[in-house]
C-alpha cells in the first residue's frame, strides 16, 4: 500500500510536469510561427524600401541628366558666331588689289570668346564672287541638297543670290579701327 500511496501522491506531479512540458513546446511553436511571420513581413518591407530606393535613384539620375542636358542646351543656345565681311582695295604703282574680308569671331551672349578670326580672299578681274572659297572656321560640315559642302556664312550666301550678285558691298572698318 504504500507504494500504491507514493504513486497517487506523485501521479499528479508527474501529469503537470508532463502538460508544462507540452504547453512549454505548443508555445514554443507558436512563438516560432510568429516569429517566422514577422520575419516575412519584416522581409517584404525591406524589398518594398530597396525597390523603391532604386527607384528614387534611378529617378535622381535620370532628372540629373535631364538638368544638365537643359543647361548644355541653353549654353549651346548662348554661344553665337559673329560674321562681318568688307571689300579691300590697296592700291601699288603697279598693280591694283582688290580683296574680300571676311571676319568671324565667338561670343557667349554679348561676351566675345575669341578675337576676329580673319579670312582674305583676293577677287581678281573677270571672276565672280561665287567662286570665291566659301569657308568658316566655325563651322562644321553639313549635307545640303544631297551633296556635301561646308556651311556658307550669310554675306556670302547672299551675295550669290541673282539680285545682288553685281553689287559690292562698302568697306565697314574693323572695331577701334580708323
Amino acid at each position: 500500500m504504500h507504494m500504491d500511496a507514493f504513486l497517487w501522491m506523485f501521479l499528479p506531479v508527474f501529469v503537470a510536469a508532463g502538460s508544462a512540458l507540452l504547453s512549454f513546446y505548443i508555445m514554443q511553436a507558436r512563438m516560432e510561427v510568429a516569429i517566422a511571420r514577422e520575419r516575412e513581413t519584416l522581409a517584404e518591407a525591406r524589398a518594398t524600401i530597396n525597390s523603391q530606393k532604386i527607384t528614387m535613384e534611378e529617378r535622381i539620375k535620370a532628372t540629373e541628366e535631364t538638368t544638365k542636358r537643359l543647361a548644355m542646351d541653353e549654353l549651346m543656345q548662348d554661344i553665337r558666331v559673329e560674321e562681318r565681311s568688307y571689300v579691300r582695295e590697296s592700291k601699288s604703282l603697279n598693280a591694283s588689289k582688290r580683296s574680300m574680308v571676311m571676319q568671324e569671331r565667338l561670343f557667349f551672349r554679348n561676351i566675345p570668346l575669341s578675337n576676329w578670326i580673319e579670312h582674305e580672299m583676293v577677287v581678281e578681274e573677270g571672276h565672280d564672287l561665287d567662286q570665291l572659297p566659301k569657308e568658316s572656321v566655325f563651322s562644321t560640315p553639313t549635307i545640303h541638297q544631297g551633296e556635301e559642302r561646308l556651311a556658307v556664312s550669310k554675306f556670302l550666301h547672299d551675295m550669290s543670290a541673282p539680285q545682288t550678285a553685281s553689287i559690292m558691298p562698302a568697306r565697314i572698318p574693323a572695331f577701334g579701327a580708323q
